[in-house]
């Protein structure tokens, strides 16, 4: 029996089944299956057993309830009978409308059942067809019966049993569908009347069951809890989000959603005017951030589950339910997809045939049109719910990832680094989100290649057999492919990692790159790694390539074989079969095609999944620290017996046998010489090292002050608050008490002044008081101070310890580390460290008793102050000026000041400015760049020639077939040769044309990053003062990333469809020219709807890239500073920023999605109705004008017009919104540049400076245009060898002043000549490379010790190991295993701060100038060590020019002259001693230095 024949048999026997002797098992098994499910008996069979299955299920249920009440005794009638919940519920229309539908079911198969049984039970088919009715009619009952339960009893979701049942009926009511409308386009003449009754009824109840179906997908009864039941955080979410800009899709209707009206509004707004920020509505409170980390806490597995993959899980658990509904709609849109295909046999035959019946040929249009809007709907639904799905994937993880951050160990923030979770960020969260979209491909392709190949079965019988051998082979080919594809893909992202760790280390640290001249260096680093990353890149976009000529040559291929397997085995072919044969292997390319990129973003998926687990499975710091807030007894801070260590398996110890204790109220200094473990000692109690034993009890809020200080990028008032409730009184105590009211005053905006990222406009000095400020402002019971004292001048120093340490903070616990001696004599107790243990404690005069580590620290400190001491008793005492304190500071802060500016100019407070966007369309001319980088207008033309000549092959192969399947000709072997000759020849085409763009696009991408990178190098530190690092990483991972492999891809894809749409619409006109009136205007809304589209799509791509930047840089500046917020308790402020930040980013992503899919839906629908009027024109035209051939190839080419229409629109919009990227990385390339690094015309003589001689005349300087001048006119020669020291004030201008020697700020006014040389002529690597200079903050890279000492390679081994004992790091080095080699990781963070100043001495010493700059160089190391070390820079820089700047007077007490800075001016130049001798500014200095401990 054929497939036709069980479609319209009534027979209910198997015996018609039963095989014959010679029948294969296979015939049997097809013969079994078809009876099962083409059998209209037979379908209602399974329905009657569904509904069995469900009533009996149903009474178990009511018998077990009814036991429990009668026989055990329980209450449970008064509970509902398959689910509770809560009372205070709202009824919705979403409960009203499944009641309706559920009621309409019921009462229509009443009807129809009553129907049947009047006409009788003569035959088993109407036993079965009554029966069957009668049942579907109780079955609803029982559910309107349900369903009124559930209202009584308040059930917010139904039982999972109702859930099941409607979704296998509403599969079976699909199968009932798909075989009445067969029935009904094939005009089978058998049918029975009865059956076509039942056809009409199964096809108006389809939309009912599809409405069931996604009720049972989504579970909710429409039963709710009234807002006021919610808990605390659902208002909370309500009350944020019920304000007028909450985006329309939270209350849109189901008509507005389904057609994407709700996006109206947001289009009209950016049609108008460029949408901005403010414009764009918030999300709906369930799509929030906040919303998405709960989920993530909820549904994270348990260490008890054990779980291998953590991150999958949790993501299966959180949105099953979303991945469920996107899955049934691909089953939807699969089911339509194939009618279009079928009914082009029933055209043809119309056509070829009796054109009287033209009701017919009107069902079959009505059918088609159907059919396309449900397959335009469901797939645009599909793709936007996915989008969707996708968003608060990405969502959920960049939240949990921030948490992760937040509670990192030492050793797990070393092993990641912020480079490689910024790309775990930017990558691997954004390729699990797009998987999203794929992921239905694995299990929906078989299904969809299996329907095709039945159906052409179903046409070209055995013939098949070679179509599934072809697609088997393809297969099999791809899968080779992509396994190598995903190797090639996690070596591209693993390279990826390793150039964004070197491009973060780079911007984090460029000043001190740029002071060293080592941009080069840095320079070959960066290009090395890209040079590894663009090797794979380049393996993993050739393989793409192949995938692509493999996949675009199927439909050919495939079509060659299959029509000559047909030939040979003498099937009859004429058009009808032959042009739904190719409509077939058309829709068969997608999945082909689809298949292999799905299973290369699965293999990527899997890499992130891997590198997520890993991360947010590393390890946390431990809860070691004993808190208790508000505990009685005398005890603030407690350690016994404590063994640390800063790695997590506890290797190495840091600290041992630790055991003190420190009493409330006290001040307990923390003392002992570099690397002796006094840092580690705070972290200790603060919980940031491992513990391995002991006890640590903290009883009391406790505040840090870090030794490196850390400054958010926002106002000085926002950094000093903290978070915390404003109280004004408070506030101007603590500024008053931190020595920032100074400060404060000159600038314009006052403390509303915005400082830069990582406090980069402000001195070391400033940082230290506002951090200072902010851990005061906190009011906390326990303050741990990590050498506050070392970046401030003495009389700044003395006045914080007097007015702050001992006063503010008299009655508070104070655990200081300081290398300060004269403070010690205060100290209630103090703890000298050597190598990671308490040597001594006690008493100051205790101490002294002992002829040990604290007796070596005081001696070295008094013999740095007796010549101080001495040098005061020549300086007169009746007349000491008035301190530079007194008088007006110059502040170092970047801003506008008094006198320089417009009062009303209150812009200049905000450093950082919002970052520059173009508006309107992306101009051609970025188009054109990107097209003619990398060969000009060659490249872009050959690439477009052979685009046109692989499509006009295309066409001319169906153009061939409509020739050989005309009534006038046979179809032969022989002319299908010409066939597959057409096809090798448009094939050949597709490899030369693919190959060329993917080699056009790697060039492109390869010059663009050499561009940019080449740019970076260049800007002048301005551009980094003023520019969040974020911004550069986003167009250096994210941004490049997109010209790498997106763009190239999308280019070449856009141009092809273009093409393919021009072709379709050539045939479309060609064959019924009347369309051509239709077309004009539709081509005309077409272009107006992309416009209208656009101009919103555009902004929203540009606000979402934009909104990207803040979220990276929030997240770095976080991890930086993680110990400051753990210990202030702020981690939840700062989550809830991040989360702020992921929201902006997600509703400019939410809305660009919907305002695609309300394009996408708009334009296929009009591509539907272009191709159904086209299909009026067919059955209209008379054979005379168009024949029935041309009709099967005019509609192969019309059914994928709407896809295609809409396709080409969207991903030229894609490629537009793609394009931003482009747009981006010029905006940076363009940055302009500093000075010359070299100067071939001006070259100063290879050993200069040879003498060291400076002259400076007038030296203005401003650090921006509109900025007031820092240094106001210094003029002075120092001489040959001289030893100068700088002294002033913080923020006098002492680093500006260094700076300038450096041009890293450029001189407004006046020379500096050095050796006869203006330093202004030369080129800037020349120049720096021939000075020396330690700077403020001690900065090391991640490496080895050789790498920091000698980044450049220059020195030998002997050369570095004399350096380091020079510095004294020698014994400290060779005590590791690894000697030179030994790690350094990414800043330096397991060195001591005092120990990275050593080693940033030690690179000066190797190097050696003949010039040496010391800006506060040995800040951070105790006297004793400073005393030695300067020492030794005397001897070894004996004929060297030295300039020191210092806050320590001994380090400058003994240099040939001394220069005071103050106000920007050089108020004093002399011989200290000449100084001395008169009323100076140096020796107030000098006497604040000497008396600063009196009175203390």
């Amino acid at each position: 029996m054929s497939s036709a024949a069980w479609l319209t048999s009534l027979e209910c026997s198997t015996s018609i089944v039963q095989s014959s002797d010679n029948s294969s098992s296979f015939s049997v098994m097809l013969k079994w299956l078809e009876f099962i499910f083409l059998a209209p008996c037979m379908q209602r069979i399974l329905f009657l057993a569904i509904d069995l299955v469900f009533l009996l299920a149903l009474l178990v249920l009511a018998l077990k309830r009814l036991y429990n009440r009668f026989l055990i005794g329980r209450n449970s009638l008064e509970k509902p009978l398959l689910g509770v919940d809560s009372s205070g519920l709202r009824i919705t229309l979403w409960f009203k409308a499944t009641f309706v539908v559920i009621a309409l079911l019921a009462s229509a198969y009443a009807a129809v059942s009553i129907l049947a049984f009047s006409r009788g039970l003569g035959s088993e088919w109407n036993v079965i067809e009554v029966s069957f009715k009668l049942l579907q009619a109780m079955t609803n009952v029982v559910f309107l019966v349900v369903i009124a339960h559930e209202r009584k009893f308040g059930a917010v979701s139904h039982p999972l049993p109702l859930r099941v049942y409607w979704g296998c009926s509403s599969v079976l009511v699909c199968l009932f569908s798909a075989t009445a409308v067969i029935r009904l386009v094939s005009s089978y003449e058998n049918v029975d009347q009865d059956m076509e009754v039942d056809d009409f009824f199964s096809l108006a109840s389809f939309p009912l069951y599809i409405f069931l179906f996604v009720v049972a997908i989504k579970g909710s009864t429409g039963i709710s809890k009234n807002v006021e039941d919610d808990d605390e955080n659902t208002r909370q979410d309500l009350h944020e989000s019920s304000v007028d800009n909450l985006s329309g899709y939270a209350t849109a209707s189901l008509i507005s959603r389904a057609m994407w009206n709700w996006m109206n509004p947001i289009l009209r707004k950016g049609y108008k005017s460029p949408l901005q920020m403010d414009d764009v509505p918030t999300l709906p409170p369930d799509q929030q951030a906040r919303r998405m980390a709960e989920l993530f806490e909820i549904y994270w597995p348990k260490p008890s589950e054990s779980s291998k993959n953590p991150v999958r899980t949790m993501l299966l658990r959180c949105f099953w339910k979303d991945l469920a509904f996107t899955g049934f709609l691909c089953v939807v849109r699969l089911a339509v997809m194939y009618i279009g295909p079928v009914l082009i046999q029933g055209f043809v035959s119309f056509t070829s045939g009796d054109r009287s019946n033209l009701d017919q040929a009107f069902l079959l249009i009505f059918i088609l049109l159907i059919s396309k809007s449900i397959e335009v709907l469901s797939s645009h639904h599909f793709n936007f719910l996915s989008q969707k799905l996708g968003m608060l994937i990405r969502s959920t993880l960049i939240a949990a990832l921030y948490k992760k951050g937040l509670r990192l160990s030492s050793s797990s923030r070393q092993a990641h680094g912020v480079g490689q979770i910024v790309n775990y960020m930017a990558v691997d969260c954004q390729q699990l989100s797009d998987l999203v979209y794929q992921l239905h491909t694995l299990w929906l392709m078989p299904f969809q290649v299996g329907v095709a190949l039945l159906l052409l079965y179903t046409y070209l019988g055995v013939s098949v057999g070679v179509s599934l051998v072809a697609v088997v082979s393809i297969m099999f080919i791809t899968l080779t492919i992509t396994r190598k594809t995903n190797s090639f893909q996690f070596n591209l992202m693993m390279n990826r990692d390793v150039r964004m760790k070197a491009t973060t280390e780079l911007l984090n640290n460029m000043r001190v790159i740029k002071f060293q001249a080592w941009e080069e260096h840095f320079y070959k680093k960066i290009q090395s790694a890209r040079e590894k990353e663009y090797i794979w890149l380049s393996k993993f976009m050739y393989t793409i390539s192949g995938n692509i000529i493999l996949l675009w040559s199927v439909p050919l291929a495939i079509t060659a074989l299959t029509l000559g397997a047909a030939t040979l085995l003498r099937v009859p072919l004429d058009a009808a079969m032959v042009f739904t044969a190719t409509s077939v292997f058309k829709i068969l390319q997608e999945p082909i095609q689809n298949f292999p990129q799905t299973l290369i973003s699965v293999s990527q998926a899997m890499i992130s999944f891997g590198r997520l687990d890993g991360y947010l499975t590393s390890p946390e710091l431990e809860d070691s620290v004993e808190r208790e807030e508000g505990c009685s007894g005398e005890t603030a801070v407690e350690v016994r017996e404590g063994v640390f260590a800063w790695d997590d398996e506890g290797s190495e110890h840091v600290l041992e046998d630790l055991s003190f204790e420190v009493k409330k109220g006290e001040l307990a200094a923390i003392v002992g010489t570099v690397g002796s473990g006094k840092s580690s000692l705070l972290a200790s109690v603060l919980g940031e090292l491992r513990k391995i034993s002991g006890k640590v009890r903290v009883c009391g809020t406790t505040a840090y002050v870090s030794q490196t200080s850390w400054i958010q990028n926002a106002t000085i008032k926002e950094n000093i608050l903290f978070g915390s409730p404003m109280d004004s009184e408070r506030y101007k105590n603590v500024i008053k008490v931190c020595s920032l009211e100074k400060d404060l005053e000159i600038l314009e905006h006052g403390d509303q002044t915005e400082i830069g990222e990582r406090g980069i406009n402000l001195s070391g000095g400033q940082k230290q008081r506002i951090q200072l400020a902010r851990a005061v402002y906190q009011d906390c019971d326990i303050y741990l101070l990590d050498d506050i004292f070392s970046a401030v001048d003495a009389h700044t120093g003395a006045e914080i310890f007097k007015e702050c340490v001992g006063g503010v903070l008299k009655d508070k616990t104070v655990l200081l580390v300081t290398h300060q001696i004269d403070f010690l004599r205060n100290a209630d107790l103090i703890l000298v460290m050597r190598d990671g243990k308490i040597v001594q404690s006690g008493k100051y005069e205790e101490l002294l008793q002992h002829d040990m580590d604290f007796s070596a620290l005081v001696a070295a400190h008094d013999t740095s102050m007796e010549l101080v001491e001495a040098s005061t008793t020549l300086s007169p005492t009746n007349e000491v000026p008035t301190s530079p304190r007194n008088g007006q500071v110059q502040s170092e802060l970047t801003t506008e000041q008094p006198g320089e500016s417009k009062p009303s100019d209150k812009a200049n407070s905000k450093l950082i400015e919002d970052e520059e966007r173009e508006t309107g369309r992306v101009s051609l001319n970025v188009y054109k760049q990107y097209c003619i980088e990398a060969y000009g207008w060659w490249g872009i033309t050959a690439v477009i020639l052979t685009s046109i000549f692989w499509q006009l092959l295309q066409m001319s192969t169906d153009y061939w077939l409509a020739y050989e399947t005309s009534d006038n000709h046979s179809f032969v072997a022989s002319l299908l040769g010409v066939y597959s000759g057409i096809a090798a020849v448009s094939c050949a085409f597709l490899a030369v044309r693919t190959l060329l763009v993917t080699f056009l696009g790697l060039k492109t991408a390869q010059s663009f990053f050499n561009q940019i990178l080449d740019s970076i190098l260049h800007a002048p530190m301005s551009f980094f003062d003023t520019t969040p690092s974020g911004r550069v990483l986003s167009r250096a991972s994210s941004d490049q990333a997109n010209i790498d492999v997106l763009i190239p891809l999308f280019l070449s894809v856009t141009i092809a469809l273009l093409l393919s749409l021009l072709s379709a619409l050539v045939i479309l006109c060609q064959y019924t020219w009347p369309t051509i009136f239709i077309i004009i205007p539709l081509v005309w809304i077409n272009i107006w709807y992309q416009g209208y589209y656009i101009a919103s799509s555009r902004e929203l791509t540009r606000l979402e890239q934009i909104t990207k930047a803040p979220i990276i840089h929030h997240f770095s500046e976080t991890i930086s500073g993680a110990t400051t917020i753990r210990c202030f308790r702020k981690q939840d402020k700062f989550i809830h920023g991040n989360l702020d930040r992921v929201n902006s980013n997600l509703r400019m992503n939410f809305h660009n999605n919907a305002s695609n899919e309300w394009l996408g839906f708009r334009l296929e629908m009009f591509g539907s109705f272009l191709l159904c009027v086209s299909a009026v024109f067919l059955i209209l035209l008379p054979s005379t004008i168009i024949q029935p051939e041309y009709v099967g190839m005019a509609l192969s080419y019309g059914l994928p017009l709407n896809a295609v229409l809409y396709y080409t629109v969207y991903l030229g919009s894609f490629l537009e919104n793609k394009m931003v990227s482009v747009e981006r990385i010029k905006q940076f390339i363009s940055i302009p540049s500093e000075a010359a690094w070299t100067k071939p015309d001006i070259l100063a003589p290879p050993d200069w400076p040879n003498r060291g001689e400076i002259e400076i005349k007038d030296l203005q300087v401003r650090y921006r245009h509109n900025t007031p001048l820092v240094l106001k006119g210094i003029s002075l020669s120092i001489n040959g060898g001289e030893k100068i020291g700088v002294v002033g004030r913080t923020g006098c201008g002492k680093s500006t002043l260094i700076q300038v020697f450096f041009r890293l700020v450029e001189p407004y006014f006046g020379t500096i000549v050095v050796d006869g040389v203006d330093i202004c002529n030369l080129g800037l690597n020349q120049l720096r490379s021939r000075f020396g200079i330690i700077p403020q903050e001690p900065v090391l890279f991640e490496g080895t010790v050789r790498s920091n000492i000698d980044p450049l390679g220059l020195y030998s081994d002997d050369e570095i190991w004399k350096s380091l004992e020079r510095c004294q790091l020698k014994d400290v080095v060779s005590e590791k295993p690894e000697k030179l080699d030994s790690s350094v990781v990414d800043s330096g963070e397991n060195w001591s701060v005092g120990q990275r100043q050593l080693l940033c001495l030690g690179r000066v010493m190797l190097k050696r100038s003949r010039i040496l700059f010391m800006d506060e160089a040995t800040a951070s190391v105790d006297s004793q060590t400073d005393a030695v070390i300067q020492r030794i820079i005397r001897q070894d820089f004996a004929l060297c020019t030295i300039i020191t700047i210092a806050h320590r007077i001994p380090t400058v007490i003994d240099c040939d002259r001394v220069l005071v800075i103050d106000n920007g001016l050089a108020k004093e130049f002399d011989n200290p001693s000449k100084l001395l001798e008169r009323s100076s500014l140096f020796g107030a200095l000098v006497q604040e230095y000497a008396n600063r401990s009196t009175g203390l």
